[in-house]
C-alpha cells in the first residue's frame, strides 16, 4: 500500500531577496506546497495577509530596514504559525526566534527537503528545530557564560523588549508593536533591571545594545 499522500498546504514567504523568493516557490512546488504569496518586508506582508490566507509563514529574519522579529510577534499575534528561515545560526537569534513566537527554525545552509519536513512539521503542531539550529544551541548550553544563565531568568516577552531595546526602539515603539501601554513597557524594563541585577535604565540599554552586537 503507498504512503499517504501529504496534506496540501498554503505557504506566503517573506524574504528581501526575489532569488530566495523563487528558490523556494520552485523547492516547496515540487513537493506540492502552494506558495500563495510572497513579500520582502513586513508591511507588504501584513497588508495581503487576509487574501493570501496561508497556512503557514516562512520568515527570514533579516529583512530590508525591517527585522523579521517584529513580523513574527505580529504573525503570533493573529494566530498564524511562523517558521524561521534565516542565515544566522547562533544561539541569541535562535532564542529570539521562539521568544518572538516562531514555531520552527530553519538555516539556510540546509537542504530544500529539511524546510519541507519543517512545514509539515508546525502544521501538525509540533515545533521544529533544524539540525544545524539545535547544534548552535546544544553547543551554547555546552558553553554557557554568566550572561547567558541572567538571560534564562527572562520570560519570552522579557527577552523580546530586551532586544528592541538593544535596537534603539523607544518605550513608545514597543508600546506599539505590542499593542500594549507605554506604562506597561515600564513594568517590563523594570522585571528586567530586577532580574539582571542592572542598576536602571542606563546599565539596560548598554547591556541591551551589547547584547545585539553579539548577535551580529
Amino acid at each position: 500500500m503507498s504512503a499517504e499522500a501529504p496534506t496540501p498546504c498554503r505557504v506566503f514567504v517573506v524574504d528581501d531577496h526575489p532569488a530566495v523568493r523563487e528558490g523556494l516557490a520552485l523547492v516547496l512546488g515540487q513537493q506540492g506546497i502552494t506558495i500563495c504569496g510572497e513579500a520582502a518586508g513586513g508591511e507588504q506582508t501584513l497588508r495581503v495577509l487576509d487574501s493570501a490566507r496561508p497556512d503557514l509563514v516562512v520568515v527570514d529574519l533579516n529583512l530590508q530596514n525591517e527585522n523579521g522579529l517584529a513580523l513574527i510577534g505580529e504573525l503570533h499575534a493573529r494566530a498564524v504559525p511562523v517558521l524561521v528561515y534565516s542565515m544566522y545560526e547562533d544561539s541569541l537569534h535562535i532564542r529570539q526566534a521562539f521568544a518572538a513566537g516562531s514555531s520552527g527554525y530553519v538555516t539556510k545552509r540546509e537542504a530544500g527537503k529539511v524546510l519541507v519536513q519543517a512545514i509539515r512539521e508546525v502544521l501538525a503542531g509540533r515545533r521544529f528545530i533544524s539540525e544545524r539550529a539545535e547544534t548552535a544551541l546544544l553547543e551554547a548550553n555546552a558553553d554557557v557564560d554568566q550572561s547567558d544563565v541572567e538571560l534564562g531568568k527572562l520570560s519570552e516577552r522579557e527577552l523580546q523588549v530586551l532586544q528592541w531595546v538593544g535596537q534603539g526602539d523607544t518605550g513608545d515603539d514597543i508600546a506599539r508593536k505590542l499593542h500594549i501601554s507605554p506604562r506597561t513597557v515600564a513594568s517590563y524594563y523594570g522585571r528586567i533591571i530586577t532580574k539582571l541585577d542592572l542598576a536602571g535604565m542606563k546599565e539596560l540599554r548598554r547591556y541591551a545594545i551589547q547584547k545585539n552586537r553579539e548577535a551580529r
